[in-house]
Parts: structure tokens; C-alpha cells; sequence
């Protein structure tokens, strides 16, 4: 199935405009883009920030930390921070503070014992924020919409109201890519959001401001969307934990735009955060009675698992390359399984890999059960109101009068042209089922696949403009259905993050999370920006 040369053109002429719209960013951002004393923000001095989730829920319960404490400690940093990386577009100090005090009264009552508390509220006063995609009661819930930017939700999404229902104290909201359908965190109403690594690269996206806001310590867990790599690209880049679900598992109510017919099926609302230990308890209380589809209180014997890994795609023509500052971290992974840890671990070579990005455009083509269409992207634009022109809108983005940013306006130009017939859709849906049935054989219930999160480290803002299908190397997950853990793996020479994805067998999860902690305390997870 070598691409035809009329695709191959195309492609070319894509890769060129994007060039060309990347060089004119690039330009902008020299001339107009904010500038900062350091490319890096402060080091954090606060040790509560430094603490995961699950500990300052313990000290919390404890008494030997204060709730109010904990929240003014994070409203601080936010304030010190924020202004660099933009990753929270709209805080709610006030209100969480109010909370926190009654968490402390609550406390101070002592009617409940610790262990009680922890059954009834497992994450009880510990801070948190969220993509503004989703409902947050009073919270603006734009997507990045220019003629939503009024939208303001008047109740929670249904994983927002489970994490508050288990104690949690929400922060704020967080920037997305416009419609979330980017990976790059930047839109007309916020703003672009920039990486904590160093403010010239991209954060990427759709939950692009959830992944910087988290590595730069203004937050300790948060909650993504997933449909093509939205919750692991930005925790990739931002040096911090991110697992997409099996399908089905989380609730995804409650945030906009929600998918609708087949590709309901794929998206995924997941945890992010910056300690391996919280992404489990966080699973457990998003997914509702959803959790008991998995099997999160399984123990895992590492030693016993299949490792089996991919250094990259096979060959792509549509990708790039993949650094090798990653493939040389992959290989240190596996050399310490093989060595350290003992386990068994397989270099393997899919060649269907290669089609990834075919493989989740099938995805995005599949008629509903019903026959119907998909979503067209033009008309979540025009949010089902105003009819948008996709090249009267390029015309006018030209001369800086377009709502919309250049990857939309893109987008709506080119769906069509991304859009499956029949014919193409059935054929790369045979071959999707037929590499999924091959990795499920593979894997079974007691093997992990170690692929690259992304070809390249964060790059630097509007390269991806450049290179538009690099996400396939996640969204190739997406397509097949299976859950999906990003882990950090310290940083490269040029202080940015390296990683991995760790993948299982559908409603599997329970084994990429114990994989994420076995890294984490190998490898070291997630480095303070700043700190080196």
C-alpha cells in the first residue's frame, strides 16, 4: 500500500504552506512574543508543592498539614508562574479557599477518623485544575471559541464532580487548542500557553495548558481528553504523567466538543499529574462505576510481564524521524529490564505501524451505527450557528481579521480531503483490525509495548505547523482502543523532556500504571523546570 504520487504531492504542498505559515509565526513571535528575563521559570522552593497528591491528602487527614496552607502555597506559585507559561486562564482563588477553610473546620471537628476519611474522601483538600474543554461550575467553557467565549458552565463535568466529590479543591481552568483538535495550546480568546522547559517551545495540546500548568508546580493532578494523543503529547513535552484509558471506562459528559457516533467511542477523559502514585487513585474515582471494568487492585509482578518494543514507526513517509536523544532513552530502558529487573523483552517490528495515521483518519471517517456522518470540524467551528467559509476565513486571517487560528482554518479547509470514501475507509479498517488483533495475541493479559510518544522533543512554537501528522504516534493508540501510559524519562541536553508510552491490551490499565511507577522510581519522573 505505497502512497500514490498524487498523495505524496499533496503532502508536499501541505508540508510547504505549513512551512511557510510556521516562518511567519516564528517571525511574529521574534518580534511581537512576550519577553521574559530566563526561558525558565523559578525552581520551587515550597516543599508542599513537591509533595504528590496522595501525601498531602495523608498529611491533610493527618492534621499535620492544613488545607488552607496547601491551596495558598499553589495559589502563590500561580501567581509567581502563570504569567510565563499561560497555562491557567481562569482561577478561582476566592471560592477555593473558602473551600479549604472548610476542610480545615471539618478536621478540627474530629468526627471522622483517618481511615474513615480516607474511604469517604480520598482525595480530601488536595488542589487541582482542569481543561477548560470541560464543565467547572461558574468556569468559562469556551474551548478556545471565539463566539463561545461567553459560555460559562452552570454545572460540573461529570469527572470534575466525582474528584470534588472525593475532596479535591479545583483551581482554576485550563488552556486547549481551539475545538481541541491541535497540538499546540493556543487560541484567539487565552492565548498561546508555553512550556515551563523553556517558554519557546509548545506545550502541546489539546490539554496543552493542563500539562504545563502541572509541570511547572502550579498544580499537583488535573484532568485531559484524549482522541488522537490530547492527554500524551502535552505530558510528553511538559516532562509529566499522563494515561488515556481503555475506552469506555471514564465518563467523558460534560465537555465540549463532545464526540458523537463511533468516535464517542475513542475520545478519553483521563488523569494527568506529576507523580506516578496519584494516576491510579485518580483512575479510581474519575471512572465512577466504570472502575469495575478494570483491574486496578491486581498486583503486578514486573518481572513476570512481556516487554516489547518499537523504536520507531517503520517508516512513514508522513512522520518524522524519531531523535535519537529518544531512541537512546527507550534503549535504556530496555536495557535495565533486561539487566536489572530480569524480564523477558522483545524487539519487535510492526509493519503496519507505519499506517498510523491512516489508521486513526479511518477512525474519524466511521459512519455512526445509524449511517450518519461524522461531526464535521466546520461546523463545531461555527458552533451549529454561523456558517463558516474555510477560505474567505484564510483570506481574512491573512490580513490578522479572522476568530479563528491557522490550524482550524486549516483543518476545515482540508477535511474533506482527509475524509475516508467507502472504498479507503474499509481498507484501512482491515488493516487496523488486523494489527489490533496482532498486538492483543501479543500482549495478552501480561505484556506492555514500549513505542516513542512522539518522534521529536517539544518543538518550538508553530513547527508543528510544519510537521501535522507527527501526533499519529499517538493517535495510532486511539484508533486501536488500547490504554495508554506516558512517562517521563528525565531530560535531554538542551534541558527539554524525554519519554515513552507504555501501552497495554484493552482494560488492561492496571499494568502500563505499575509500569509508569517502576519508571518513575528508576528513571526519576518528573523534573522541577528551572532546577538545572
Amino acid at each position: 500500500m505505497a502512497p500514490s504520487f498524487t498523495a505524496r504531492i499533496q503532502w508536499f504542498l501541505l508540508r510547504a504552506l505549513g512551512f511557510l505559515i510556521g516562518l511567519v509565526g516564528r517571525a511574529a513571535l521574534v518580534l511581537t512574543g512576550p519577553k521574559f528575563a530566563s526561558k525558565t521559570p523559578r525552581p520551587v522552593t515550597e516543599p508542599l508543592l513537591l509533595l504528590s497528591g496522595m501525601q498531602l491528602a495523608k498529611l491533610i487527614r493527618q492534621r499535620k498539614v492544613k488545607c488552607t496552607d496547601v491551596v495558598q502555597a499553589y495559589i502563590n506559585r500561580i501567581k509567581d508562574v502563570n504569567p510565563m507559561i499561560n497555562g491557567i486562564v481562569k482561577c478561582r482563588f476566592e471560592e477555593a479557599m473558602k473551600e479549604a477553610h472548610a476542610v480545615d473546620q471539618k478536621l478540627a471537628e474530629r468526627q471522622e477518623d483517618e481511615a474513615s476519611l480516607e474511604k469517604k474522601w480520598p482525595f480530601l483538600g488536595v488542589p487541582f485544575t482542569v481543561k477548560e474543554a470541560f464543565q467547572l461550575q461558574g468556569m468559562p467553557n469556551s474551548s478556545g471559541l471565539m463566539n463561545r467565549r461567553d459560555a460559562i458552565s452552570k454545572t460540573d463535568a461529570a469527572v470534575v464532580a466525582l474528584l470534588k466529590e472525593a475532596g479535591a479543591i479545583p483551581l482554576g481552568i485550563t488552556n486547549c487548542s481551539e475545538l481541541c483538535m491541535w497540538y499546540e495550546s493556543s487560541n484567539k480568546i487565552y492565548g498561546r500557553s508555553n512550556n515551563p522547559y523553556d517558554l519557546q517551545h509548545t506545550v502541546g495540546g489539546s490539554s496543552g495548558g493542563e500539562g504545563c500548568t502541572l509541570a511547572a508546580a502550579c498544580s499537583v493532578i488535573g484532568v485531559g481528553s484524549d482522541i488522537g494523543g490530547s492527554i500524551r503529547m502535552p505530558a510528553f513535552f511538559n516532562g509529566i504523567f499522563g494515561h488515556k484509558p481503555s475506552p469506555g471506562v471514564v465518563p467523558n459528559k460534560g465537555q465540549f466538543p463532545l464526540a458523537v457516533g463511533v468516535q464517542e467511542l475513542f475520545q478519553c477523559t483521563g488523569p494527568m499529574c506529576r507523580y506516578a502514585e496519584d494516576l491510579t487513585p485518580m483512575l479510581k474515582v474519575m471512572a465512577g462505576p466504570g472502575i469495575k471494568r478494570l483491574k486496578l487492585d491486581a498486583k503486578v509482578h514486573l518481572k513476570d510481564l512481556k516487554f516489547y518494543w518499537m523504536e520507531h514507526d517503520g517508516g512513514s513517509f508522513l512522520m518524522s524521524k524519531v531523535d535519537q536523544d529518544l531512541i537512546l532513552a527507550q534503549k535504556k530502558v530496555v536495557v535495565h529490564l533486561e539487566t536489572i529487573l530480569g524480564a523477558s523483552v522483545q524487539h519487535i517490528k510492526l509493519k503496519k505501524m507505519k499506517y498510523s495515521f491512516q489508521l486513526w483518519a479511518a477512525m474519524m471517517s466511521a459512519k455512526g451505527h445509524d449511517g450518519k456522518e461524522p461531526l464535521k470540524f466546520v461546523d463545531l467551528l461555527g458552533d451549529h450557528g454561523k456558517h463558516v467559509t474555510p477560505l474567505w476565513e484564510l483570506i481574512k486571517w491573512c490580513l490578522g481579521l479572522s476568530v479563528y487560528t491557522i490550524p482550524s482554518i486549516g483543518l476545515a479547509l482540508l477535511e474533506e480531503k482527509f475524509k475516508y470514501n467507502n472504498e479507503k475507509y474499509q481498507k484501512f479498517k482491515a488493516v487496523e483490525e488486523s494489527l489490533r488483533k496482532e498486538l492483543v495475541e501479543m500482549l495478552g493479559d501480561d505484556g506492555v509495548f514500549l513505542y516513542p510518544s512522539h518522534p521529536t522533543v517539544a518543538p518550538k512554537h508553530h513547527v508543528p505547523l510544519t510537521r501535522p501528522f507527527n501526533f499519529a504516534y499517538t493517535g495510532v493508540f486511539s484508533a486501536l482502543g488500547f490504554p495508554v501510559t506516558q512517562c517521563p524519562l528525565g531530560l535531554n541536553a538542551k534541558g527539554l523532556p524525554l519519554g515513552i508510552q507504555v501501552v497495554a491490551a484493552p482494560f488492561n490499565d492496571h499494568l502500563t500504571l505499575a509500569v509508569a511507577q517502576y519508571l518513575e522510581k528508576t528513571f526519576g519522573g518528573w523534573v522541577c523546570p528551572g532546577k538545572f
